[in-house]
Parts: C-alpha cells; sequence; structure tokens
C-alpha cells in the first residue's frame, strides 16, 4: 500500500490520495488552523475501524445466506486527556435489519472482531473495544 498526501491550502486541509487515485480529504480542529473541510485524522481511523469490521461482518452474513435488508454501525470513542491522546475505550453498536438469526449475526461479529478485523487489532493495544447489535424486522 501506498498513500500520497498533498496540503490543498495555507492552513491544514490534506488530501490523502491511494494508488487508485481515491481521495479522501482531511482537516485538522479550528483550534490549530482547520476549517472543516475533511474529517479529522483520529475520525478517520474510528471509519477505518467501522469500515474493516463492516465488510468482515456483511461477507461472512451472505456466505451463511442471512437477508441482510439495511446495515447501520455507529462507533463511539473516548481519548486518553494527554498526548499522545491514543483512544482508550471504543464502542461498536451493529444495526441490521431483517430476517436474521441473532446466533449468526453473534457469530459474524464476534469472529470479525476477535479473528478478521486488522484495525481493530491495531487499535485493541491501547483502547478497550466493545460491541453490541441490535436487529430491527
Amino acid at each position: 500500500m501506498k498513500i500520497e498526501i498533498e496540503r490543498v491550502n495555507q492552513a491544514v486541509h490534506l488530501q490523502a490520495k491511494n494508488e487508485t487515485g481515491i481521495i479522501v480529504d482531511m482537516d485538522g480542529s479550528p483550534d490549530i488552523g482547520g476549517e472543516e473541510l475533511g474529517a479529522r485524522p483520529m475520525q478517520l481511523i474510528l471509519m477505518g475501524l467501522g469500515g474493516c469490521t463492516s465488510m468482515d461482518v456483511l461477507s461472512m452474513l451472505q456466505k451463511m445466506r442471512e437477508e441482510v435488508k439495511s446495515y447501520k454501525v455507529t462507533v463511539d470513542a473516548e481519548r486518553a486527556a494527554e498526548h499522545p491522546m491514543v483512544f482508550t475505550k471504543i464502542h461498536v453498536h451493529y444495526i441490521f435489519e431483517g430476517p436474521l438469526k441473532e446466533a449468526n449475526v453473534q457469530k459474524a461479529i464476534d469472529l470479525s472482531m476477535e479473528k478478521y478485523c486488522s484495525v481493530t487489532h491495531m487499535l485493541n493495544k491501547t483502547a478497550i473495544i466493545t460491541h453490541s447489535f441490535e436487529i430491527v424486522n
């Protein structure tokens, strides 16, 4: 993997680009000159966690022939008060809609969190990561 990052303006608005040309805007908080023109780097990490586990879970449920009509995940986090201000607590909440078997959903989430999601394994070095889910019919 290779990522390229360039400054867009004279403030702290940055654009990150991957090998295929996909661009993600990043910006800092207003107290360091940010202008709310992109996600903050720590927000991107939580987005990466949510995306990583979501891909695992949705893929596994598809293999289990479970019909997911709609899906959403929320990620809430707390950070250390002092620098390096790492994440200390993260909670991932999955929301499914469809005629799903609860046991299969639990199995997919557990496998993602305990085995497959690389982002989870990196973040759990500093944070306690918990999860929950609900099925809406």
